[in-house]
């Protein structure tokens, strides 16, 4: 299955997260840099060793397709967010627990989640 995405203008910033793969290894992130990624991308903050954001939608069905694609996208780069699903909102939190802490990866991820959202159909 192939997803096509027509993506809003996202910035250079988030552009070169987008085009980045998620590598096994990565080291935790110094705060200067968490706080430098943070500015790339619309919405997400830090809180304690993870990145997160709140995602709002119409309803159920909405919520639901989108942490499907979500799980589609995440899983493609084996790195997992911990989820907090309700009716008409996800809250998705990325951190990597083999760093113990806030990686590159935790921002590539983000940055790929964040264009499922800033998508038209």
């Amino acid at each position: 299955m192939q997803f096509y995405l027509k993506l809003r203008q996202l910035g250079t910033k988030m552009q070169k997260l987008l085009d980045m793969q998620c590598e096994a290894g990565a080291e935790a992130l110094q705060d200067q840099e968490i706080a430098q990624h943070l500015q790339k991308l619309n919405g997400w903050d830090r809180a304690g060793s993870e990145i997160r954001k709140l995602f709002f939608f119409r309803n159920y069905y909405e919520t639901i397709a989108f942490v499907n694609a979500l799980a589609f996208v995440v899983h493609k780069q084996d790195h997992h967010p911990e989820l907090s699903v309700h009716y008409n909102k996800c809250v998705v939190a990325f951190s990597t627990h083999d760093a113990n802490g806030i990686t590159l990866n935790d921002f590539i991820c983000a940055a790929k989640v964040e264009a499922l959202v800033s998508t038209q159909a």
